[in-house]
């Protein structure tokens, strides 16, 4: 089926679904961020999007969603919300995203349902099940969620399309991911693991005009992952310098660059047994 024609049934799919009002689970990433922007088009006033801030979401991915969702002209709510007191996301397990997940959907389902509204929409699509997604177990168990773009088999690299088309800048936004997965399975995750981190980022950032990267913390050890093109910014001697200079005032005992490069589930890796 052509773009366009999966896109004609999706918004069918919106109206169904939607007709009694509905909450967008809402990141500013790309997949929420054009369900949010195709939601209020064709619900108008019945569709609202609600972000949780928490400590596993950077404040720069925050202050943005807000200006995304202000670009889009939905109405956004926030939610508080702290996975960390939780012991059974902050202990780390495998499934710790289903943890999250679970709690977060019932916050966002009691929140519709003071809005008026009947359902939540979240950002689930085709693709995400290619990888470890225990989370998307919490969607299915809970009746008043629905996934549109699972639902109607839209692949990530389609979303990017309909988001271009649409004129959203998030068209080419790097994939998000919450600070927990810089934290390997089993290792505590604290609060202090995840500022550490989210500093980490944002001087790796600020020192090399990387967009994509992750600062996994192996107990004290920071292993960068930056996305594969991106790779070559990190190829010069002053700037590894600086960063492994920072990373180190920040508290890492060791600083490491990832040959690899970016890779999405790279910390399954410490699952598996020799």
């Amino acid at each position: 089926m052509e773009l366009q024609a999966k896109l004609e049934k999706l918004k069918d799919y919106i109206a169904e679904k939607g007709k009694g009002g509905v909450v967008i689970a809402f990141s500013g990433g790309v997949d929420s961020s054009t369900l949010a922007a195709i939601t209020h088009q064709v619900l108008g006033e019945k569709a609202a999007a609600v972000i949780a801030k928490s400590p596993t979401y950077t404040s720069e991915e925050f202050h943005d969603a807000q200006q995304v969702a202000k670009d889009i002209g939905i109405r956004l709510y926030v939610v508080e919300t702290n996975e960390l007191e939780n012991p059974d996301f902050s202990r780390n397990p495998e499934n710790r995203c289903y943890y999250c997940k679970k709690e977060l959907l019932q916050r966002l389902v009691d929140f519709a349902h003071k809005l008026g509204f009947a359902a939540v929409f979240e950002g689930t699509n085709a693709s995400d099940l290619d990888d470890h997604r225990p989370g998307f177990k919490a969607v299915q168990e809970n009746k008043d969620v629905y996934s549109p773009w699972m639902s109607n088999d839209f692949r990530k690299d389609e979303i990017r399309q309909v988001a271009k088309q649409m004129g959203l800048r998030v068209h080419d936004k790097p994939a998000l991911a919450c600070l927990a997965s810089r934290v390997p399975f089993n290792e505590t995750i604290t609060a202090e693991k995840l500022k550490r981190i989210e500093k980490a980022e944002n001087i790796v950032k600020a020192l090399t005009g990387i967009k994509q990267v992750r600062v996994r913390d192996h107990n004290g050890l920071a292993r960068i992952e930056v996305a594969r093109f991106e790779r070559a910014l990190l190829c010069n001697i002053e700037v590894l310098d600086k960063v492994a200079l920072e990373l180190k005032a920040l508290g890492f005992k060791y600083v490491t660059l990832d040959m690899e490069g970016y890779r999405s589930g790279s910390m399954l890796k410490t699952l598996e047994k020799p």
